[in-house]
């Protein structure tokens, strides 16, 4: 089964190898002309990664089912680039997000801002990503195999060797189409992987049962916020004050830059924006990107990580709760096609971080500075050989990660407080390159002090929302004044970028008087109400499923109704100002 899997995933590669080869067009983008589902489930299968699973199991294990709120919180984020930002995003025509700087930026504070974030994400920031999952799957491995570090280590090298030949071979219309295909067998098992789990407890009453007798003994009343069968987080708890719940909901969501969770989007999200038909493509990916992500997905990762609270108590690393749980209730007949789907998981999160990772080196580094004339030919063997260097970076990185950890948490806090500049870079005509150059500068300094001379700690919930509030205030500060009293960008940048992507002229009138034959967009007001009830849709949804689930059907009902509603309201909008107000 398993070779099957991995025969299957190269015959993809070569069926699109001729078509990845014509242009970088073709190779980073598909050639712009990829469906709203294609672009939409390769997003949801490139946020499975392998260690997700992992991930939420020990969230659950350790803070009961409000620990997803670690990463729940982004919903509003989420729904923000659906309404405000996809549309102008494709609108924008650039090949990533990176080379945004240069349509909306000029000089040499453009270009730096370009070249500097093109090699720091698409190298370091990258590579560690990548090893993180590649140590993700080699611990997989070793509990699934048996094996020994080195051997899971040599196993997860040769499926890098195979994500890589695929990436390189077929470019992102490989990566979309394997997608699609790995998120099927994946999603497929971890349902099947959760009715294991349940019926091996017992089912969901006995499941209920036994958490509540956990909570006894924690000392938590049945029912209440710290209950592990709770929804919401205990505002009085150790992990999640009330203060830091406030800086989850609201700051963290839009003031922090996350690799995958940009905001207003950004990475291998934007990049599936730039290759979907058009905007209203567009926008129909990222909702259902969203829809999937939050609303549909976690529910079989949260009742196989209930199971193996009640299943494995005394667990010395909760997350590997999940993986026990297949090897000892899943039929033996289906744990092959587990092991396919782990493969998948881990596979679809490396080819996408490959192929966007080769689409800065390419084109905001080597096409800007290294050779402007290059050929669409040779581009394309530059693409080749960048993935190709990324995925030994990324094999090289796996093993050092221990001692790049330390870095990597001071350097992802230092990405609080640049969200304010990045939403209103696209709203307001007087940010200028210097606003995001400083954004990025003095949210460094203040979160490295934090966290250095003024001893606060990230990893604690209460110093967490310190540093978020200190950095995002101090930022905030930094970035306006600077734009205040540097000059604007140059009328010929500012028409030019306003004529191409037709932002709200709210925040752009003096632009706007000088462009009089670009058609005002309208529709703000309408887009924020779609925003809210996106928000409310995934909620009632997300929170519906797992009431149904849990046999609280009343109240699960109702939830749907609620979230059906909300959707319903974006349906009716939409078609009520006409699909044109999305895609003109």
């Amino acid at each position: 089964m398993v070779a099957l899997y991995f025969l299957f995933n190269l015959a993809i590669g070569w069926y699109y190898k001729a078509r990845a080869g014509k242009n970088i067009g073709e190779f980073f983008l598909s050639g712009r002309n990829v469906p709203w589902w294609l672009a939409g489930t390769s997003m949801v299968a490139t946020t499975f990664a392998a260690d997700t699973p992992l991930a939420v199991t020990g969230m659950v294990a350790k803070y009961g089912i409000a620990g997803n709120w670690l990463w729940w919180n982004f919903v509003a984020s989420g729904m923000m680039t659906v309404f405000l930002y996809a549309r102008l995003w494709r609108r924008s025509g650039v090949m990533t997000d990176i080379e945004f700087a240069e349509i909306r930026y000029s000089g040499k504070a453009a270009a730096f801002l370009r070249g500097f974030r093109a090699v720091y994400l698409g190298i370091p920031i990258n590579c560690i990503v990548l090893g993180w999952v590649n140590l993700a799957m080699v611990k997989i491995l070793m509990l699934i195999l048996g094996v020994g570090k080195g051997q899971a280590l040599l196993l997860v090298m040769c499926l890098i060797a195979i994500t890589s030949y695929i990436s390189t071979l077929s470019g992102l219309w490989g990566v979309l189409v394997t997608d699609v295909f790995q998120f099927i067998i994946k999603m497929g098992m971890v349902i099947v992987l959760a009715f294991a789990a349940v019926h091996a407890v017992g089912g969901i009453d006995v499941l209920k049962t036994k958490l509540m007798a956990i909570d006894q003994a924690r000392g938590v009343a049945t029912g209440s916020h710290g209950s592990a069968l709770s929804f919401v987080p205990d505002l009085n708890s150790a992990w999640m004050p009330m203060i830091t719940f406030l800086v989850y909901i609201s700051l963290n969501w839009w003031a922090t830059w996350y690799p995958g969770a940009e905001p207003g989007g950004g990475g291998f999200v934007a990049q599936r924006m730039f290759c979907a038909k058009d905007e209203k493509h567009s926008l129909l990916a990222t909702l259902w990107f969203n829809i999937a992500h939050y609303g549909i997905r976690p529910w079989p990762w949260i009742l196989t990580a209930l199971a193996s609270m009640v299943l494995y108590p005394d667990l010395a690393d909760p997350e590997t709760g999940y993986v026990k749980v297949m090897i000892d209730y899943l039929p033996p007949s289906l744990r092959g096609l587990m092991v396919a789907a782990f493969a998948a998981a881990y596979m679809s999160t490396i080819a996408t971080q490959l192929n966007w990772g080769a689409s800065y080196l390419v084109n905001d580094v080597y096409c800007r500075f290294i050779d402007k004339d290059a050929g669409q030919t040779a581009l394309v063997r530059v693409s080749q050989i960048a993935t190709v260097a990324l995925s030994i970076i990324s094999a090289v990185a796996t093993f050092y990660m221990d001692s790049v950890a330390g870095a990597w948490k001071l350097l992802i806090v230092t990405g609080a407080g640049t969200g304010g500049v990045l939403l209103l870079r696209w709203y307001w005509w007087r940010i200028n390159a210097w606003s995001e150059i400083s954004a990025m500068i003095s949210a460094f300094i203040v979160s490295v002090y934090l966290q250095t001379a003024a001893g606060l700690d990230s990893d604690k919930p209460v110093d967490f929302a310190w540093i978020m509030i200190i950095t995002v205030g101090v930022t905030t500060a930094a970035w306006l004044a600077v734009t205040l009293l540097t000059a604007p960008e140059s009328t010929e940048v500012l028409v030019s970028f306003y004529k191409r992507t037709r932002p709200a002229q709210a925040g752009w009138g003096p632009v706007a008087k000088l462009a009089p034959e670009v058609k005002p967009t309208a529709g703000g007001f309408a887009n924020l109400v779609d925003w809210v009830c996106g928000c409310i849709m995934i909620y009632g949804m997300l929170f519906g499923a797992g009431k149904l689930l849990l046999k609280d059907y009343a109240l699960g009902a109702l939830m749907i109704a609620i979230g059906l509603l909300a959707g319903a309201v974006i349906y009716w909008d939409l078609s009520r100002r006409g699909w044109s107000v999305v895609v003109d």
